[in-house]
């Protein structure tokens, strides 16, 4: 295959994403009883943002231009561990791999079985060429590089035994907001998406907000309550009892919202159902708040930065970690 033609498939693919066909609908409805957090919302949701961001051809061919690919291939085989902690989170990296010519050694996440499976047996449908470039391994071997994404404890033995490769290591990180208290209730219920969309599970999601010193949390209650159908989701509401009865336990206040904890807390990471936050008093404090957990941070949503709602609807040079893999691909020696 050429690369005219690997972008044809991967359109098809869009198409047929786009096409919503029983079959797909069958292994959504599948995922979903498998894993509690796959809701059918939710895979559908990360599906179209595939289909509309990453594998519409003239955004594509808009992204491969930006790159200088080797005149004559030479084929590597890139292995990858995929995570699993929101529907399809590795179908970037994957993109990246098949879409410069290399050959593909996945090993899924237990959380995530059946929709890359499906995705994957769809494109080699398309194009019968991919059927030597992709593997589903339980085991990792005989490979040049790996991509390989986990927890923080995770990523040090991947460091370990991955070391003698080539090599992206990804970490847990989070993502964070920062308020004027100017915003417009339809910009809050945008950020909205931001927090619960994924049930905060994904790195993209925001896990704490900055806010001014005088700010109105009535906004925020007003604007979030668009987003109470999550207390439907069993598995959520038992985190946010949990958690509750925590801060309750140890006197922490907590802003009372029925549907997640908002706690003042200057740490990135909040457990599933709670949110941080932290007052401001100048652009310097959170500026400075910014460059000392720049590592940990995934995006940045507000006013100068990406926009409210658009954390979940990542386009196709939006690298994890900021690291463009598919250079990092393309430069494998």
């Amino acid at each position: 295959m050429n690369i005219e033609q690997r972008i044809h498939a991967f359109a098809q693919l869009g198409n047929y994403i786009n096409e919503k066909p029983l079959a797909l609908q069958e292994v959504i409805h599948k995922a979903s009883i498998y894993n509690a957090w796959f809701t059918i919302k939710s895979i559908e949701e990360s599906l179209q943002n595939i289909a509309t961001e990453f594998l519409a051809k003239e955004k594509l061919e808009q992204w491969l231009a930006a790159y200088s690919f080797p005149k004559e291939e030479e084929t590597k085989t890139i292995a990858m561990v995929a995570a699993g902690n929101i529907p399809m989170v590795a179908f970037h990296d994957i993109l990246c791999v098949l879409i410069s010519g290399n050959k593909l050694q996945l090993k899924l996440s237990e959380k995530d079985q059946y929709l890359l499976p499906f995705l994957l047996a769809q494109l080699i449908k398309i194009e019968p060429a991919f059927h030597n470039n992709i593997s589903i391994q339980f085991k990792l071997e005989n490979f040049d590089a790996i991509i390989a994404t986990g927890s923080n404890t995770s990523a040090k033995h991947f460091e370990y035994y991955f070391n003698k490769y080539q090599h992206i290591i990804r970490r847990n990180r989070n993502s964070i907001a920062i308020l004027d208290g100017t915003e417009s209730k339809e910009a809050l219920q945008q950020l909205g998406h931001d927090i619960f969309d994924y049930f905060g599970l994904g790195c993209r999601n925001v896990s704490k907000i900055f806010i001014p010193q005088d700010f109105d949390f009535i906004k925020l209650k007003e604007a979030f309550s668009h987003f109470s159908e999550i207390m439907q989701h069993t598995q959520y509401m038992n985190n946010l009892d949990y958690q509750r009865t925590i801060y309750l336990m140890n006197q922490i206040p907590m802003i009372d919202i029925d549907f997640i904890n908002i706690v003042e807390n200057n740490s990135l990471h909040s457990p599933i159902s709670c949110l941080h936050f932290e007052r401001y008093t100048s652009h310097e404090q959170v500026q400075a708040y910014l460059e000392n957990e720049q590592e940990n941070i995934q995006c940045v949503i507000g006013k100068g930065y990406l926009p409210f709602g658009k954390s979940q609807q990542p386009s196709l040079t939006d690298y994890a970690d900021n690291v463009d893999t598919l250079n990092f691909i393309i430069q494998l020696n």
